[in-house]
C-alpha cells in the first residue's frame, strides 16, 4: 500500500474519531436535557433555546414551553442522523403557582392572622381604586365583614411604594383590556400573568370594571452570606440556611443591624441591600395582626440600649424562603353592595398571587392581584448573643425611609416554605 493511500486512511480514520467524539458529547448532553455544543442554531431556534441546531451530519431537536392548561414546563431534545432518531430525552417540571395547604393569604395588614400566613400590598392598591375611583365610598357589605372595614383604612397605598416597581389598570373588561395588561407588564417587568386567564373576559356588561395590579421587585446583598448546613427549624428538620458562621467575615456583619435582643429566642434584627429594600426578620413576634407585630418591633428596637451590630464571635443563622402562592378570596365574592351614586356592585372574583424568594444572594418578589366587579339589578448580655432564625418567625420586606413594609410573612412550619 502506497504511503498517499495510507495518509488518506489515517485522514479519514482521524476525522471519523473526531466525528464519533463531537457526536458522543452532544448525545450525552442531549440524554441530560442540555443543549448539544457542537452545532449551531436553525432559522428556526428562538432566544428561549426551542428550535432546531445543526451538526456535522445530525441534527438537534429542542422544545422548551409553558403548558397554558396545566402550568408545566416541558423540556425536549432529540437526536437525529440523516433524519433517522437515535435518541434524546423529555422531562416535565410542575411550574404552575397553586394554594398550599397550611399557608394562608391575608387580605391586609390588620387582619387577625394565624402562624403561616403572608400577605403582599398588590390586593390592597386595587381595593382602593376601587374604593375611591369606582365606589367613590367605603365598601359596605350587608352584613359588614371585618376584613372589608380593614381594607378600607387603607394600610398599605402608592406612597408605600416606588411607582418603578409596581403596575396597576382599571378598565371595562374585554379581551382588548387582557392584551394591554399583558403588554403592560411584559414591557415593565418582562412578565407575564397568572391570573388573567381564569377571568371571563367576553360577554361583558359595558358597567362591569376589572381592576388589576403587578408589584416586582429583586434586590441583593453587597455580599452574599455564607451558605450553612441544613439544620433543624423548630420540630422540623433538614431546612436550608444562610447566614454567618466564620469569625473573620467583617464585611457581612456589616450587612447585619441588631434592632433588639432580649434573648436568643426574642430579637429582630435587618439585613441591609444594595438597593433601598430592608428585610426584617423577627424571631417570636408579638401581636395578633402584621400591624401589631411591626409596631411592636418598631417600638422595641426605640427601646433597645444594647449593642446594634454583630461582633466577631456572634453568628447569624437565617432560613432559605421559596414559596408560590396563589388564592381566590371566596369570602368577599357575591355580596352586593353600592357605589355613591347607587348602582349594585358584587365582586365576581378575586385572585392574588405571590411568589417570594430569600436565599444567601438576595431576594425576589413578584405579586399579582386582580378583582372582577360585576353590575348587578338593583341593591445586655457579656457571652455572644445568638441570632438563630430556627423557629416561628415575621418576615417584612420595607423600602428605606417607608413607614409601611410592601410584604409580610409569619412563618412557623418551614417546610412549606422551602
Amino acid at each position: 500500500m502506497n504511503k498517499k493511500i495510507k495518509l488518506v486512511i489515517t485522514i479519514a480514520l482521524s476525522l471519523i474519531l473526531f466525528w464519533g467524539m463531537i457526536f458522543a458529547i452532544d448525545y450525552f448532553r442531549c440524554s441530560n436535557l442540555k443543549t448539544p455544543i457542537f452545532v449551531i442554531p436553525g432559522d428556526t431556534a428562538d432566544d428561549g433555546g426551542s428550535g432546531t441546531y445543526y451538526g456535522l451530519g445530525y441534527s438537534v431537536e429542542v422544545e422548551k414551553n409553558v403548558s397554558a392548561e396545566y402550568g408545566v414546563q416541558i423540556e425536549s431534545v432529540e437526536m437525529y442522523i440523516f433524519n433517522k432518531f437515535v435518541g434524546g430525552a423529555i422531562a416535565c417540571y410542575d411550574d404552575k403557582i397553586t394554594n398550599t395547604e397550611g399557608i394562608t393569604t391575608a387580605l391586609t395588614l390588620e387582619d387577625e392572622i394565624t402562624n403561616d400566613t403572608i400577605w403582599c400590598g398588590t390586593f390592597q392598591l386595587i381595593w382602593n381604586d376601587l374604593k375611591n375611583d369606582l365606589a367613590k365610598q367605603d365598601i359596605v357589605f350587608t352584613p359588614q365583614l371585618k376584613v372589608i372595614e380593614n381594607l378600607n383604612k387603607e394600610t398599605f397605598t402608592t406612597k408605600d411604594i416606588s411607582e418603578a416597581y409596581y403596575y396597576k389598570k382599571i378598565g371595562t373588561p374585554s379581551l382588548a383590556l387582557k392584551n394591554e395588561i399583558e403588554k403592560a407588564i411584559k414591557d415593565k417587568f418582562n412578565e407575564t400573568s397568572d391570573i388573567l386567564d381564569d377571568f371571563e373576559w367576553e360577554n361583558r356588561d359595558p358597567k362591569d370594571y376589572f381592576l388589576y395590579a403587578m408589584l416586582k421587585k429583586e434586590f441583593k446583598f453587597e455580599k452574599a452570606f455564607e451558605e450553612l448546613s441544613n439544620d433543624y427549624f423548630g420540630e422540623y428538620e433538614n431546612t436550608k440556611y444562610f447566614g454567618i458562621k466564620s469569625r473573620d467575615k467583617d464585611e457581612l456583619r456589616k450587612q447585619v443591624n441588631v434592632l433588639y435582643y432580649n434573648s436568643e429566642d426574642d430579637f429582630a434584627i435587618k439585613l441591609n441591600t444594595k438597593q433601598e429594600d430592608e428585610v426584617i426578620l423577627c424571631k417570636n413576634p408579638e401581636g395578633k395582626s402584621f400591624n401589631e407585630i411591626f409596631k411592636n418591633i418598631k417600638d422595641k428596637e426605640k427601646d433597645y440600649t444594647g449593642n446594634k451590630h454583630l461582633t466577631e464571635a456572634e453568628k447569624l443563622k437565617v432560613p432559605n424562603i421559596k414559596i408560590k402562592e396563589k388564592t381566590e378570596f371566596t369570602e368577599i365574592q357575591d355580596k352586593p353592595y353600592e357605589f355613591s351614586n347607587g348602582d349594585i356592585y358584587s365582586i365576581e372574583k378575586a385572585i392574588q398571587t405571590i411568589e417570594f424568594e430569600l436565599d444567601r444572594t438576595g431576594g425576589k418578589i413578584k405579586s399579582e392581584a386582580g378583582m372582577m366587579q360585576k353590575a348587578e339589578s338593583a341593591m445586655p448580655i457579656d457571652e455572644p448573643r445568638k441570632f438563630y432564625i430556627d423557629d416561628t418567625f415575621a418576615i417584612f420586606l420595607i423600602e428605606e425611609d417607608k413607614e409601611v413594609p410592601y410584604f409580610a410573612g409569619l412563618i412557623n412550619d418551614i417546610t412549606k416554605f422551602q
